[in-house]
């Protein structure tokens, strides 16, 4: 699948019953690229409305879904990517892969990087 902004397809070596890479196709290298601006935000949320929709297309039953980021220094690629799993991991030792270390990195949840990345609102009274 792809559009205007990314690109999303079966990962070549799954972690779990179904995952999807989404990539946008403009080059980022890793999470720590993008800022807290609207198109950053904007791409981000496209990203994990794109992962979100396959998933609830091609595996409706699973219960349990992650989507998220590795990190730098565990990334394995320099160019942002959106793993998007339909658990459960396969096989189970897997989920090792996918742990968040704090502030080492590792995984970061889509929606941790949203907040992280959200734009402020300026208010009327600060301008």
């Amino acid at each position: 699948m792809q559009d205007d902004k990314v690109v999303a397809f079966r990962d070549i070596n799954p972690s779990a019953f179904r995952h999807y890479l989404v990539i946008p196709k403009q080059h980022i290298p890793t999470v720590k690229d993008l800022q807290r601006n609207q198109e950053d935000f904007s791409l981000a949320s496209h990203m994990l409305d794109v992962g979100k929709s396959l998933l609830h297309r091609d595996a409706p039953q699973s219960k349990h879904y992650r989507f998220g980021f590795h990190q730098p220094p565990f990334n394995s690629v320099d160019h942002l990517h959106l793993h998007c799993l339909a658990l459960p991991y396969t096989p189970s030792w897997r989920c090792m892969k996918y742990l968040s270390l704090g502030p080492l990195g590792g995984f970061i949840e889509a929606e941790k990087l949203l907040d992280r990345i959200k734009p402020r609102i300026l208010h009327p009274s600060s301008m």
